[in-house]
């Protein structure tokens, strides 16, 4: 269904509030030429009704001849914003910054962060935006959650296709996402709702199945087949399977990076309104997958860089994937049983 230009004022203005846009604050949207026309003249109103001072930044595509495919996280690190200081400045001298482009996982947007500007990437198409408008009860949740992480040693998952695999926790820190940045060098994602840490160095043994509609990102494929990856020592070691695996393989060693096979993110969806199937009712291409990555009761884990969470791992190279009907257990106290949150576990 089309969303009216009113519904997405409407819902940048709740979004905004939330991130506490206040008026003579000074908000930079950064955006490209993917980046789609009605979120970027949407929230450029919106912002203005706050009383913001606002700056559009655009900037060119890069990385065509490297990456595999137009998606905008299939070569990740370098980004339009690489060698351009101009750029740059005015981003630190910001208060909010409004990634209409992906500056994911790039040492310049770690840069912004810490100048205590706050991030917020929008990339979805405005139907995902306007369902998923986050709320302080998705934070507080999210944060009720990450009390119980930040505490755990080991995390250990299961699940019926066979996945029986340990993560060791504690040298990363937790990172939450509900979809606005209220906080001084902040990043958050519209939308989310989601929590995640990243596992210890060579702290990851196991087996992960994907199994028969789990979710492959960025291919924002339903894996059609079985996948085994067997993990020891951080990394994984070994893809087995079918055709899928077979593509999945092909993926990876196109980067020419062993550091793409290492074990990173690891976490638990749990936003309500976004939902496993909706990837099969869009054009790939319009996104970027994130009702994939934050539905309620998955099992979200990563390959490739650690840098977003003070690692030093760079590789271009990266996969999020999420795993349906898996039990999460944290020391020994199960928070996600068969696919479903166990609030409970966080009073």
């Amino acid at each position: 269904m089309a969303v009216s230009d009113y519904q997405m004022i409407k819902a940048w203005d709740e979004v905004l509030k939330l991130s506490k846009v206040e008026r003579g604050q000074t908000v930079s949207i950064l955006c490209g030429p993917h980046t789609h026309p009605q979120t970027l003249q949407t929230a450029t109103i919106a912002a203005q009704a706050a009383g913001a001072i606002v700056t559009r930044i655009e900037l060119q595509p890069i990385n065509a001849e490297k990456a595999t495919s137009r998606d905008r996280m299939s070569y990740l690190g370098e980004t339009p914003l690489t060698n351009n200081p101009v750029a740059l400045a005015a981003m630190k001298d910001s208060d909010l910054v409004l990634d209409l482009m992906v500056l994911l996982f790039s040492p310049e947007q770690l840069e912004i962060l810490e100048s205590g500007t706050k991030i917020l990437l929008v990339a979805e198409p405005p139907e995902v935006l306007v369902r998923a408008i986050p709320t302080e009860g998705d934070r507080k949740r999210v944060l009720d959650a990450s009390k119980l992480l930040k505490k755990a040693k080991k995390m250990h998952v299961t699940s019926p296709a066979g996945t029986d695999v340990t993560f060791q926790l504690g040298e990363f820190p937790v990172i939450t996402e509900y979809g606005f940045c209220e906080e001084p060098g902040r990043w958050d994602h519209w939308p989310s709702g989601f929590l995640f840490t990243f596992a210890n160095e060579g702290g990851s043994d196991g087996t992960i199945v994907i199994d028969r509609g789990d979710i492959l990102l960025p291919q924002r494929n339903y894996v059609s087949d079985k996948i085994t990856l067997n993990l020891r020592d951080g990394f994984v070691r070994s893809i087995e399977g079918d055709v899928d695996a077979a593509m999945l393989r092909e993926f990876m060693e196109a980067y020419k990076d062993p550091e793409a096979y290492a074990i990173a993110h690891i976490g638990w969806g749990m936003q309500p309104r976004c939902y496993w199937h909706t990837l099969s009712l869009m054009d790939r291409e319009a996104t970027t997958g994130q009702d994939a990555r934050a539905f309620e009761g998955n099992f979200l884990f990563s390959l490739g860089p650690n840098n977003e969470a003070g690692g030093s791992r760079t590789t271009p190279c990266h996969l999020d994937i999420p795993l349906r009907n898996c039990t999460v257990a944290l020391d020994g106290t199960v928070v996600v049983r068969d696919g479903k949150v166990i609030d409970e576990a966080f009073l």
